[in-house]
């Protein structure tokens, strides 16, 4: 088994074990949404697609036979300025949300990590990025505002 099957194995093992405690959680009958809702949604999601990394890297590995010694070939360099990037548009995305709210800065916030991750280089990646950020920042709003009535930041400049 490759890194990324162990990886999934062990964020399997610990969704799993964290789902099973999510049932420890005391429930309010007069709320129609349990607290455990959300971690038990975040965990299965998380437990089923750590399950499918290990299952994509068992394939693969299958598909593959037997590796070949390691050859000599240029590595990589790991983007540690990345993860700085990444956290600086992350900081300035919670700095702005109560002046630009929930709807606006989390699309602004989705569109400029994605064009930090993989910069558009055509009109159909530009349009791919904005309906990504557009469908994401939507179905984000509508499922806590509409689905479990938490109410988001509304913008100090934008009022939205």
């Amino acid at each position: 088994m490759g890194r990324d099957g162990i990886a999934g194995l062990v964020v399997l093992v610990v969704s799993v074990v964290l789902f099973g405690l999510t049932f420890r959680i005391q429930s309010n009958p007069l709320v129609p949404v349990s607290p455990a809702f959300y971690p038990r949604l975040v965990l299965g999601a998380t437990a089923v697609l750590s399950a499918l990394m290990v299952a994509i890297d068992l394939v693969k590995r299958r598909r593959a036979g037997p590796t070949p010694a390691p050859a000599k070939a240029a590595a990589a360099k790991p983007r540690y300025d990345m993860v700085v990037i990444l956290f600086a548009i992350f900081a300035v995305y919670v700095l702005v949300l109560p002046y630009l709210g929930f709807r606006i800065g989390t699309a602004a916030f989705l569109a400029v990590m994605q064009y930090a991750m993989a910069r558009p280089r055509s009109l159909r990646a530009w349009i791919v990025l904005a309906l990504v950020a557009l469908v994401a920042t939507a179905a984000t709003h509508a499922m806590f505002e509409t689905y479990l009535q938490v109410l988001l930041p509304r913008g100090r400049w934008t009022d939205f």
